[in-house]
């Protein structure tokens, strides 16, 4: 399936629709190359899951958590771990395994740790700036 983002503003529509088609699915993978909008698509599924509190890639920390009616949600930015012994170490089991949204920015770093039934989010740039999400079930 494929979420067209022509403009800031279809984020939210584009938010519900991946909601929709991952059903109960809770572990997000979000690639695309630095500058993609990963992270401004998060927080727009953020907002639409009822986040009240400031979202921002957490680069330095790795996992950020926010509060909301459904129980806490993790965002996590794997860019500057250096290998998967990091993501262990940080308990990442007790995250991915919780039933509770996870959000992963650059899942490439962790591949081999990733559960199987996490939800492929590919954002690619069209030449005039516009998104579009490839989103592909494990």
């Amino acid at each position: 399936m494929v979420i067209e983002i022509p403009h800031l503003a279809a984020l939210p529509h584009a938010a519900a629709a991946l909601l929709a088609v991952a059903k109960e699915r809770r572990v997000f993978l979000f690639y695309g190359e630095m500058g993609a909008g990963k992270t401004t698509f998060i927080k727009a599924i953020c907002e639409h899951l009822g986040v009240g509190d400031a979202t921002a890639s957490p680069t330095f920390s790795i996992v950020n958590e926010y509060t909301s009616p459904l129980g806490p949600i993790y965002h996590f930015d794997f860019y500057r771990i250096k290998s998967e012994r990091e993501a262990f170490d940080m308990g990442y089991e007790e995250y991915f395994y919780s039933g509770n949204y996870c959000f992963v920015e650059w899942p490439d770093k962790i591949a081999g740790l990733l559960p199987p039934d996490a939800v492929s989010v590919r954002i690619g740039i069209s030449p005039d700036g516009q998104r579009h999400c490839e989103v592909s079930f494990h």
